[in-house]
């Protein structure tokens, strides 16, 4: 018939137009440029957009820390340096944050273990483990004011409270985005869960290095 004689013409001139030997068009919407071909389903963004993000937001965090560390060793090798009596909670809360950075890990274990229920379990306790030292900080401070030092009272009373504020801080900006982990519907999500909780743990374990940082600094303060 003529109809199936047009058809089959139409197909012929189609495959010719591609090449030949039977090859097809490409889908629409494919990976054809811009990412290398490591864009992920349905246009989500490849995952080394969310490392590269963290990276930059940790150096620049980085930067700030190391400029008060400037700041605080220069001032101490000036006059009117009393030293401040470091409470001994910071020992307890130092060591509430390295557990926390253990947890972590083992829910991130759980996760690759495709084992959701010990992964949320153990992500909780980092959670809770973290604003434990926070709470933690927040009595270090108390105990400081009932011995009448306060931000003001002399130049090593205000950078323990600056360097202890600022990174307190900041740690709650990683508790909130330990919840954001394991509350977040990852349906339809731009990320999986999987990368979502190592860059969390990326910015967690720098807070615990950092913390350590300071702490060390802080004695050298004495």
């Amino acid at each position: 018939m003529a109809g199936t004689t047009t058809g089959q013409d139409l197909e012929l001139v189609i495959g010719k137009g591609n090449g030949g030997g039977g090859s097809k068009m490409p889908p629409p919407g494919g990976n054809g440029g811009g990412d290398g071909g490591e864009r992920g389903p349905k246009g989500q963004p490849p995952p080394t957009k969310y490392y590269a993000g963290m990276a930059i937001a940790i150096v620049a965090i980085l930067m700030f820390f190391m400029a008060l560390a400037a700041a605080f060793l220069i001032r101490k090798g000036t006059g009117g340096w009393v030293p401040v009596h470091i409470p001994g909670l910071l020992w307890v809360n130092t060591a509430i944050l390295l557990a926390s950075s253990a947890t972590l890990e083992m829910a991130r274990k759980r996760l690759a273990k495709s084992d959701a229920i010990g992964f949320r379990k153990l992500w909780q306790v980092t959670t809770i483990l973290g604003v434990m030292f926070l709470v933690g900080q927040l009595v270090a401070w108390r105990i400081l004011a009932g011995q009448g030092i306060y931000l003001a009272t002399n130049p090593a009373s205000s950078f323990f409270y600056i360097f202890t504020g600022a990174h307190a801080l900041h740690l709650l900006g990683g508790v909130c985005a330990l919840l954001y982990v394991a509350r977040r519907n990852y349906d339809h999500a731009k990320v999986s869960r999987g990368v979502a909780a190592e860059v969390a743990s990326y910015y967690w374990h720098f807070m615990d290095a950092l913390w350590l940082f300071l702490l060390a600094l802080l004695y050298l303060g004495k």
